[in-house]
């Protein structure tokens, strides 16, 4: 009988550190342990389980033991009251837990990002010298990979009936574009998100690029390189930007809940707003392919979709692409635009649905004209919180039967933290020097019109 995974929660800052307990798995222990400071992120975890346990459609059986106070990280290490700790919380510290929990001889399924900048890149190298060491393993959090849609583009894109192949890009024209727009005011759960001050300050948040765009990095690579590993040496950062949101002071309160800003915020206070830097692109070449990433953040979403997913891949057949389209029904769609032999692309993605069909049925392509709509059944449009189940079940798997952790992890997951936190140091000293040159000859320096 496999030993069952037993998960031992340190410091939930995130609310994806309770997603990943929003499902029961037969091979989890229902008994659980949560180590942290007794604060706002902890009772929010807390309760975030208490209404799993309490639904009335598949309700969890969590048990959890707390473990809280200033000693918390002591008492971790000297209790040992599990086999897997789950990381999700500020991102700054996260990378320093996963080593610790390794070296203590823990397996880890950690959220995204394990760091958010450059500096720390060399602890993630050090992490997977002492996993191995200690025989364990980290594992992260990558939900986009479960998506439907971008689970069928990254399969289309590998027809080549369909896409033909891959064109290498250009810093203007890259073969692969992803964005992702997200927004600062949200439902997790069925309820308004509280999110925590910290989540505010780069210096502990990070970056979008380092935060949200680590889904896109991986992305990039799984769509393009599927089973082969990336080397640093494969990666060149093309080009780099990065841009604010303001947030309201009224919008931040009911964002946090708090009755105003913060003194440890003040610096990016401007009167009656606050610079959130939510926003980034990166062009990116690995090997002979030119990519761009997109991270954008709004305060609130104004339509019924909120945060969205876009991509885009160029072939020399077709393009294909995941957008949201209000005419094509809620959530991403995914389409088909070919570009050459256009009956014969239509032919293979039809092909194509009789086959994904054949497993679940309801897939269907609708010809609208330039272009080709893939309608996708609705059982398989499950959303975002569905897919840390699928994350937690891979993982249980590769608990079980380390021969199931890929050959390319190692090498893949070095590879986008070396994208996210080299683009977004590109970016931060690109902006310095334009501000710098804006200050010296605001009149005349065409870099003072550059955002």
């Amino acid at each position: 009988m496999p030993e069952p995974v037993r998960l031992c929660t340190l410091a939930p800052g995130h609310f994806h550190a309770a997603l990943v307990q929003k499902e029961a798995l037969p091979s989890v222990d229902s008994r659980t342990h949560v180590y942290g400071p007794l604060d706002f992120d902890l009772i929010a975890h807390l309760d975030r389980i208490a209404r799993f346990n309490a639904r009335d459609v598949r309700p969890t059986n969590w048990t959890t033991t707390v473990h809280a106070g200033d000693d918390w990280f002591e008492r971790f290490r000297a209790e040992r009251p599990g086999n897997t700790v789950v990381i999700a919380g500020r991102n700054r510290p996260k990378i320093d837990l996963i080593l610790a929990a390794v070296s203590a001889g823990y397996c880890v399924l950690a959220d995204k990002p394990w760091i958010v900048d450059a500096a720390d890149f060399p602890k993630v190298e050090s992490m997977f010298v002492e996993a191995e060491r200690n025989g364990v393993f980290a594992w992260d959090i990558m939900t986009e990979r479960f998506e439907i849609t971008n689970r069928l583009q990254r399969e289309l894109m590998h027809n080549v009936d369909v896409f033909g192949t891959a064109l290498p890009g250009t810093a203007d024209e890259p073969g692969l574009e992803l964005e992702s727009v997200h927004y600062l005011s949200k439902h997790v759960a069925g309820v308004p998100l509280r999110r925590p001050a910290w989540w505010f300050d780069p210096a502990i948040a990070g970056e979008a690029l380092t935060d949200v765009g680590t889904h896109l990095a991986d992305l990039a690579i799984w769509l393009q390189f599927p089973d082969e590993a990336i080397a640093l040496a494969d990666i060149e950062i093309v080009a780099a930007e990065r841009w604010p949101t303001a947030v309201g002071v009224d919008e931040f309160r009911q964002i946090t809940g708090l009755p105003d800003v913060p003194p440890e915020l003040a610096h990016l206070r401007d009167g009656h707003s606050l610079t959130y830097w939510g926003n980034n692109s990166a062009t990116v070449r690995i090997r002979d392919r030119i990519f761009r990433l997109v991270t954008r953040w709004g305060v609130r979403a104004n339509s019924p979709d909120g945060d969205t997913h876009r991509a885009s891949a160029r072939g020399t057949r077709s393009t294909i692409a995941i957008q949201h389209e209000a005419g094509l029904g809620s959530g991403p769609q995914l389409l088909v635009i070919p570009t050459k032999e256009k009956p014969g692309v239509l032919a293979a993605i039809k092909n194509a649905c009789r086959q994904w069909s054949a497993i679940i049925p309801g897939f269907e392509a609708n010809d609208l004209g330039d272009r080709i709509h893939i309608r996708i059944p609705a059982s398989e449009r499950t959303g975002h919180e569905s897919h840390f189940a699928h994350v937690l079940a891979e993982f249980v798997a590769a608990f079980q039967d380390r021969s199931k952790i890929p050959a390319t992890h190692q090498s893949n997951l070095l590879a986008k933290y070396h994208m996210t936190t080299h683009a977004v140091s590109w970016a931060r000293q690109r902006r310095q020097v334009e501000e710098h040159v804006t200050v010296m000859t605001p009149s005349t320096d065409p870099a003072a019109h550059i955002q």
